[in-house]
């Protein structure tokens, strides 16, 4: 599902599996009461020309994982892939990382039946009025053991799989976190397949992220740039080597106009993967069916909108 309606899975081509294009980190309280204001001509001046280059240089769809609670803008993501021609993803969901700060009051006092609800209407009817539907569940964690609301989040998270279909892309880190995760969802019933590690690349022990993928789930190492590329090609290419490249996503977390900053402030590069990443992966001995695999196949099975139960 993306901003534009249903794409077939088949055909979003290149992705990246985990960009920004504008990010808002006032915190729920400061946003409240006095939320920073921002023109999206303006925005469009300085992301949509990034967006064109990322398109020339073979990317076909584009997932945005802003947090609901960290500058989520539907609209602008909408405008942003009709001038672009990109397909673009939105998300569903709450945020609990950065100790709950973005976290709205209701979150607290739902049950999880009555979150997943809140996250499941806007899959079936659009998100605030415009119309656009979200194309993954996006939750986010504080990397330790699960509090109390944290393991509500990937309950609700497992509720509104099993009616929606959506992926669930977990905002995570430490294996802590992501095992937790994993039980929760194995209890209710929920393949793993169904379930992104994101920011896996935080967690040192790769044994972890080999485990995760044998059980079914997919391990993103997406914080991909010019002082990371040699670490990231040994994560991937060590899950090669064990045969698990079909269970693992990468991307760059990169992007974004910073709302509050002059002009969005200075960003990350979306075209690190294709200029840099992929040709080391490629001296490493990567084929092309390799390759193939991680930026069209990967993606296209993760963000496939289907239920997966046990």
């Amino acid at each position: 599902m993306t901003v534009r309606g249903w794409v077939d899975a088949g055909d979003l081509g290149v992705t990246l599996a985990h960009e920004h294009a504008l990010a808002n980190f006032q915190s729920y309280q400061e946003w409240a009461s006095h939320p920073l204001a921002y023109d999206r001509g303006a925005v469009m001046t300085v992301v949509l020309p990034r967006l064109r280059r990322l398109r020339a240089l073979g990317c076909r769809t584009f997932v945005d994982a802003t947090a609901v609670g960290l500058g989520r803008d539907p609209v602008l993501l909408r405008s942003l892939s009709e001038r672009s021609g990109l397909n673009i993803l939105t998300v569903t969901g709450n945020y609990a990382a950065f100790n709950n700060t973005h976290l709205p009051p209701w979150v607290f006092t739902d049950s999880d039946d009555a979150l997943a609800r809140r996250w499941i209407e806007e899959f079936a009817h659009g998100i605030d009025g415009s119309g656009v539907r979200p194309g993954f569940i996006k939750l986010g964690f504080n990397g330790g053991p699960l509090s109390d609301v944290e393991r509500k989040l990937i309950r609700a998270g497992a509720i509104a799989h099993r009616e929606t279909g959506l992926t669930i892309g977990a905002h995570t880190g430490p294996a802590a976190s992501a095992f937790e995760q994993m039980a929760v969802l194995d209890q209710e019933g929920v393949r793993l397949s169904a379930w992104i590690w994101i920011h896996a690349q935080n967690e040192k022990d790769v044994g972890r992220h080999i485990e995760a993928a044998r059980r079914g789930a997919w391990v993103e190492f997406d914080g991909i740039d010019p002082d990371t590329i040699d670490s990231h090609a040994a994560l991937v290419t060590r899950m090669r080597d064990e045969g698990l490249l079909d269970h693992v996503l990468i991307s760059q977390d990169a992007g974004w106009y910073n709302v509050g900053q002059d002009s969005g402030g200075a960003a990350r590069s979306y075209e690190t993967l294709f200029t840099r990443f992929l040709p080391a992966l490629r001296s490493r001995g990567f084929t092309a069916g390799e390759i193939d695999t991680l930026i069209v196949r990967n993606p296209a099975k993760a963000f496939a909108v289907a239920v997966r139960t046990a």
